[in-house]
């Protein structure tokens, strides 16, 4: 919180406050949300493994936020690129270095992925200062927003017999607590929530919605002028660039193993490769 002024000057802020606003309104990504949001179309990188590459010449890179150091965000922040924070919100990731403050009663079925398992995000009591430690962790470091990953669980088998409101107060509880720590905060898939939920986020994630189709569905981050950062891994740049384009999203082409490696959509008009 901002201290406020003296009272005996309150009149005079109030002034000031009314002139500035005859000449110019106030930027609204900051000044009346307090935290960072990006908008539609801005160039971006997503690199989750490797030696961080911060040559990349995008406004805005997507990290690890437990295997990079304050100073790692810092130097991504002098090159001026605006810094999101990966973190699994969703399941219990065995190689991270909290990952025994997790009883067993919280942790599912595996997510498909080595090493991680669902969470029973109904536990709020247990999960949410785990949860608060991590955000806290990317705004000590610097970081201007968080991407919480495995948001929809209740779409998967997860060993918990999870609701949609499950996941909707779930995932709303951390977009307050990102809120709280001044970060932004990105909605990670779960597409069929994102007209209840697009008013609580800052921007959206997304992981091959052109190969399921499902791309239209992230419009109204879009219209509401929220950045889309959107990925593909399975098809070419020219199966999905055209309707990127015109949905605004911002997409690229990736490995699974998101690397350094990426892949642009082209200017419009431009020759493919």
């Amino acid at each position: 919180m901002r201290a406020r002024g003296a009272a005996r000057v309150t009149a005079g802020l109030i002034l000031l406050a009314l002139l500035s606003g005859c000449t110019s309104a106030p930027e609204p990504s900051r000044k009346s949300h307090g935290h960072w949001r990006p908008e539609p179309g801005i160039g971006w990188q997503w690199q989750l493994s490797g030696r961080l590459d911060p040559t990349v010449d995008v406004p805005v890179y997507d990290i690890d936020g437990f295997d990079h150091k304050a100073s790692a965000v810092g130097d991504l922040h002098r090159r001026g690129r605006k810094v999101i924070c990966y973190l699994s919100t969703g399941a219990w990731e065995d190689f991270r270095p909290d990952a025994g403050k997790f009883p067993a009663s919280v942790r599912g079925k595996g997510n498909g992925w080595e090493g991680e398992y669902w969470l029973d995000i109904r536990r709020t009591d247990i999960l949410e200062p785990l949860m608060e430690r991590r955000i806290e962790m990317c705004a000590e470091k610097g970081f201007d927003a968080v991407e919480p990953d495995n948001m929809d669980g209740y779409r998967n088998r997860t060993g918990f017999p999870l609701t949609a409101a499950d996941q909707l107060r779930y995932n709303r509880l951390i977009a307050r607590i990102a809120h709280r720590h001044g970060l932004a905060v990105g909605l990670k898939n779960d597409l069929g929530q994102i007209p209840e939920l697009e008013p609580d986020f800052d921007f959206a994630v997304n992981e091959q919605c052109a190969q399921y189709e499902e791309c239209e569905e992230l419009t109204p981050f879009v219209k509401a002028g929220k950045a889309v950062f959107h990925v593909e891994y399975e098809l070419p740049v020219a199966r999905f660039c055209a309707q990127s384009r015109r949905l605004g999203l911002s997409s690229l082409l990736k490995k699974y193993e998101l690397g350094v490696w990426r892949q642009e959509c082209p200017e419009a008009g431009a020759a493919r490769p």
